[in-house]
């Protein structure tokens, strides 16, 4: 009975100690246009970059703002210093995913261009508000500005990804690749017409002739008049000369040509009443490069 009762516990302890160990929760992620993709989450390394970081907040930062500052005169150096010593820092700190910064190639207005990203325009206002009113960044401004304002003027737009733009991702190329920044004006009541051939040719066609589609956003104040036929949207190219012969091989395309021949009878002549297109350096301490 002795031997009985020792081998009853024994066999216990083993069945107690055949716990099932259960698999890492699986991680979701939310592309462009909504959909769902799961994958497993595996622990986070903690020597991972603010590039990686950033990345993965834009799977849930669906509010874009695209910024573009003029600095005063004899200005620009300092203007990019204070970014890249203390703005970026703080406007983390308060919330904001810092995309990318940028300078026009040929740059006589003295431009930075750079994208932040937000989970909603509420959280946008609020992470304004807090780091305006930061005691850090008061102080900060203060200082560089001891000789006078270091930005003359400010354009803001307020962004929301199209639902056939890839997801934005924060990388960076080595060599630091040339971006250009495009701007499409709609002519009237074809924006939606300016969208669909995007969505069903000009990205695919993009990415044959070797450009990167970065991201393709559309206004969310619509309501403003400037703003309701407008798209602006992102590429990258090994470089500048790369880009313009990228473009030069897509407009010869006959299926571009045959793509764009059927929108423009649909839409009863050309979708567009303007195109700007300006190529782009990322700064040195732009995140995506």
């Amino acid at each position: 009975m002795k031997n009985f009762f020792f081998s009853f516990l024994f066999l216990s302890s083993l069945l107690l100690g055949c716990k099932t160990t259960s698999n890492p929760s699986s991680g979701t992620q939310t592309n462009a246009n909504g959909s769902s993709s799961s994958s497993s989450s595996s622990s986070s390394n903690a020597s991972s970059g603010p590039a990686v970081a950033a990345s993965a907040s834009l799977q849930q930062n669906p509010f874009y703002e695209m910024r573009i500052y003029y600095a005063a005169p004899g200005k620009l150096d300092d203007l990019n210093a204070r970014f890249r010593n203390n703005t970026m820092r703080v406007f983390a700190k308060h919330g904001m995913v810092n995309v990318g910064y940028w300078m026009p190639i040929d740059n006589p207005e003295n431009k930075i261009v750079y994208i932040l990203a937000y989970p909603s325009r509420q959280a946008r206002d609020e992470s304004w508000k807090n780091f305006s009113s930061d005691p850090e960044w008061q102080a900060i401004a203060k200082a560089s500005e001891a000789n006078g304002r270091l930005v003359s003027k400010v354009e803001t737009h307020y962004l929301e990804l199209t639902n056939y733009s890839p997801a934005v991702q924060i990388e960076k190329k080595s060599p630091p690749r040339t971006f250009e920044l495009r701007t499409y004006t709609a002519s009237p009541n074809n924006i939606e017409n300016l969208h669909d051939r995007f969505r069903n040719h000009t990205v695919k066609l993009f990415e044959k002739h070797g450009m990167t589609n970065i991201g393709y956003w559309r206004p969310t104040d619509r309501d403003k008049e400037t703003k309701k036929d407008m798209l602006i949207y992102l590429l990258a190219h090994k470089d500048k000369a790369a880009g313009e012969a990228s473009f030069a091989a897509f407009r010869a395309d006959p299926v571009w040509v045959e793509a764009r021949k059927a929108s423009e009878v649909k839409g009863g002549g050309s979708l567009t009443t303007k195109v700007e297109s300006v190529f782009m350096m990322p700064t040195d301490y732009s995140p995506i490069k």
